[in-house]
């Protein structure tokens, strides 16, 4: 991984911890006073979710998950578990039952999920500066569950294609997109994020990993540089995803692991996709010319849960 990661041109700008906590603080400031537990999504309103439903125009509806991965790999630590428990002989023959069990461990690099605002502390502190330690135990937490999105997401998505603009199948692992980027690629692909937007990154991580194989995207992922967080969701973006876990990798920032996700999720509340698959949509919106869609998300009712599988569905 390291000599490839050597021969490979990325662009991640390090990013010292001090500046960072700068940055950090002043989202998070920008927020203060928020007392919702659905975070930046207590911004979308019945009327912000019919504006949303109007940009499907064709009525083509596509998912954007993964299946559910049941075989172990450089980026699958965890598979999902799935077998059957009744294969018409545990109950009466007739009419006969057939059912199946899932177990997923689905925060990783395979399973295609939705992160809540409590999934991600930081400096001991979750979204609204809610201590960790008093609002998580073996429960789950008290504050800025899953189940607080219960009435499901539905937004305006906005796709940023990026290896649409850059003229390339994918973004190599490692790549940083920064904010000047984001800016040149919105204005390239004709589009415009509006407050009460999704915007979901694509990389042409699934693309590369369908033609090369699986590698580790724990270790190295394309992904957003902390410099693009502000300007995205100053715009109004109330939620962020992407085809890795959004976050550039190796960090930016030495100290840190996942720095977008402590920006999002922590200091704004915003949630995060992770895992997405874009290849069909950005096919999709390449055919249609035209980068918006209404985005359904129906995490499930996980009381506590930091999070959930989910398979969102983009409607062109």
């Amino acid at each position: 991984m390291q000599q490839w990661l050597q021969n490979t041109e990325h662009t991640r700008t390090p990013v010292p911890l001090a500046e960072y906590d700068a940055l950090f603080d002043a989202l998070a400031a920008s927020r203060a006073g928020t007392d919702d537990p659905r975070g930046a999504l207590a911004r979308v309103d019945d009327a912000a979710r019919l504006r949303a439903l109007a940009a499907a125009q064709t009525g083509r509806s596509i998912s954007l998950a993964w299946p559910l991965d049941t075989h172990a790999g450089p980026d699958n630590a965890k598979p999902a578990l799935h077998h059957m428990t009744d294969l018409g002989d545990v109950e009466e023959p007739e009419p006969s039952c057939h059912k199946d069990f899932l177990g997923i461990d689905y925060h990783g690099k395979a399973t295609t999920h939705l992160d809540a605002a409590c999934h991600i502390g930081y400096r001991g502190r979750l979204y609204g500066g809610v201590p960790a330690r008093s609002a998580m135990s073996a429960a789950g937490s008290s504050w800025a569950s899953v189940d607080a999105l219960a009435h499901g997401v539905v937004l305006r998505g906005v796709l940023l294609d990026l290896p649409a603009v850059r003229g390339v199948d994918w973004l190599e692992p490692g790549t940083a997109v920064h904010a000047d980027e984001v800016a040149r690629a919105t204005r390239a692909l004709g589009v415009e994020v509006q407050p009460g937007d999704a915007v979901l990154v694509h990389t042409g991580h699934a693309r590369r990993r369908r033609r090369l194989g699986a590698w580790d995207s724990g270790a190295a992922s394309a992904g957003l540089h902390v410099d693009a967080v502000r300007p995205l969701l100053d715009a109004g973006a109330v939620l962020l995803g992407s085809d890795g876990d959004t976050d550039v990798r190796p960090s930016p920032v030495a100290e840190l692991h996942s720095p977008v996700h402590a920006l999002s999720l922590t200091a704004t509340g915003t949630p995060l996709l992770d895992n997405l698959d874009l290849e069909a949509l950005a096919d999709a919106c390449a055919e249609l010319g035209r980068r918006t869609f209404a985005l359904l998300v129906a995490p499930l009712v996980v009381r506590g849960g930091t999070g959930s599988p989910v398979n969102p569905l983009a409607v062109l």
